[in-house]
C-alpha cells in the first residue's frame, strides 16, 4: 500500500535534467522531496502537492525523501505528440516515450538494419556504484578517446534522473550517452528491452564500450535468487546472442560484515554460476594472497571458473582515476578506503575493456 500526504512546496533546492529537488511542508514538518518533471511537471514555491511518503515512513533506503505524485496547484499536463511506447504501463505513472524502435523515431531505420554488436565490449555490473570506477578506468586508460554508453536497466530505480552519479559522469565526459531500457526511462535514448537497448548503444550512440547496470536502489534479500542484480546472468546471455563481448564485474568485498557477501557475493555466484548460460570474462583485481585464495575457491566451488574466463590484473589505476576525476563514490555507505576490493573489481573491468580496444594486454593471468 502507498502512504500519501498533502504538502506545500517551500523551496526549490536543486534541479537537473528531468528532476527537481525541493523542501516541502507536510504534517507540520519541513522535509525533502523529489519531483520527476516528465511525470508531474514543473514545480514552484507555494505549489500544493500530493506526496508518496511510504519509504521515509518505513525508513527504507531512499535517501530520506518523499516523491511528488501530483502537483495539485497545476494538475493538467500536456502529453508531447511523439512516441507510442508507454513505460510503467498500466500504472498511474505510466509515461510515454519515443523509443528507438518506434517508426516515428529518427533512429528506426538504423535499428532495423542492426543485428550484431560486432564484438563490442559490454561491461556488466550489478550495483549502480560499479559504474563510476569502470567509467573512470575507461577514461584514463582509453586516453579520453572512447565513446562510452551507459545502458540502465529497470532492475532498480526506473527514472534515470534520480542518479546524481550519472549526471556527474556525463558532465565530466566519462559517459557520452545514456540509454534506458525496459520500464526505466529518462535516458538520452529509450529502448523497449535489453536487446534493443544494447543495439541503441552501439548503432545509435556509437559506443566503443557499453556499461550495462541498473540504476540506484537495488533490491536484495538473504536468498540466493532474491536480488535484482541476478539480471547480470541474463545480460551476459543477451550480449553473446547479439555478438558482443561480455565482461562481468563480480561483487567483491572483504569489508561487508555479512558472511554471504564476503569475498565473491553469493548473488554473483548465482548470477554467473547458475543463471549465465554463456561465457563471459570475469575480471578480478590483484589481491593479497589470502584474499585471492578465498576468491579462487569460491569461483571453483560455484562453477564460475569452469564456465567463464577469469582475468586477473592490476586495477590500481582505476582507483587513481577515481581520485583524478574527483569521484566520491560509495557502496552500502562505504568508500574506497573502507571497501577497496569492491571498487578495484569494477575498475578492473574498465581496464580490461580498454585493453581490448587498444590491443594491449594487462591481465597477468587467465583461468
Amino acid at each position: 500500500m502507498i502512504r500519501t500526504r498533502l504538502g506545500v512546496v517551500k523551496e526549490i533546492t536543486g534541479t537537473r535534467k528531468g528532476l527537481t529537488e525541493c523542501l516541502v511542508e507536510a504534517a507540520g514538518e519541513i522535509q525533502r522531496a523529489v519531483n520527476y518533471d516528465e511525470l508531474t511537471g514543473q514545480l514552484q514555491a507555494g505549489d500544493q502537492v500530493l506526496l508518496n511518503t511510504t519509504a521515509v515512513y518505513k525508513k527504507l533506503g531512499t535517501g530520506g525523501f518523499h516523491f511528488v505524485m501530483a502537483n495539485l496547484s497545476r494538475p493538467e499536463k500536456e502529453v508531447q505528440p511523439a512516441g507510442h511506447i508507454m513505460k510503467m504501463r498500466y500504472s498511474p505513472c505510466q509515461v510515454k516515450v519515443l523509443s528507438v524502435e518506434d517508426p516515428d523515431s529518427p533512429h528506426a531505420a538504423v535499428m532495423q538494419q542492426t543485428d550484431s554488436l560486432d564484438g563490442t565490449p559490454v561491461i556488466i555490473g550489478t550495483l549502480h556504484s560499479m559504474l563510476a570506477p569502470a567509467a573512470a578506468a575507461l577514461k584514463k586508460l582509453g586516453g579520453g578517446r572512447l565513446q562510452v554508453a551507459y545502458l540502465m536497466t529497470d532492475g532498480a530505480a526506473l527514472p534515470l534522473p534520480l542518479s546524481k552519479l550519472v549526471d556527474e559522469l556525463k558532465a565530466k565526459g566519462l559517459i557520452q550517452q545514456t540509454v534506458t531500457c525496459g520500464h526505466a526511462f529518462g535516458g538520452d535514448l529509450e529502448a523497449i528491452n535489453i536487446y534493443t537497448g544494447l543495439f541503441a548503444c552501439k548503432a545509435v550512440a556509437g559506443a566503443d564500450v557499453i556499461i550495462a547496470a541498473m540504476g540506484p536502489g537495488i533490491v536484495g534479500s538473504g536468498s540466493r535468487y532474491g536480488f535484482t542484480g541476478v539480471e547480470q546472468g541474463e545480460i551476459i546471455n543477451a550480449v553473446n546472442i547479439l555478438g558482443g563481448r561480455p565482461i562481468a564485474i563480480p561483487r567483491l568485498s572483504f569489508a561487508d560484515a555479512r558472511p554471504r557477501h564476503r569475498g565473491i557475493s553469493h548473488h554473483t555466484r548465482t548470477a554467473l554460476g547458475r543463471i549465465a548460460l554463456t561465457k563471459a570474462t570475469v575480471t578480478l583485481p590483484k589481491l593479497a594472497p589470502d584474499k585471492m585464495e578465498t576468491v579462487l575457491q569460491q569461483l571453483e566451488a560455484s562453477g564460475i571458473s569452469q564456465k567463464h574466463q577469469i582475468a586477473v590484473l592490476d586495477a590500481q589505476p582505476a582507483l587513481a582515476a577515481l581520485q583524478e576525476y574527483n569521484l566520491q563514490v560509495t557502496t552500502m555507505g562505504r568508500g574506497v578506503t573502507e571497501d577497496p576490493e569492491f571498487f578495484l573489481a569494477a575498475g578492473a573491468a574498465g581496464i580490461y575493456a580498454a585493453d581490448i580496444l587498444s590491443g594491449s594486454k594487462s591481465a597477468d593471468s587467465t583461468i
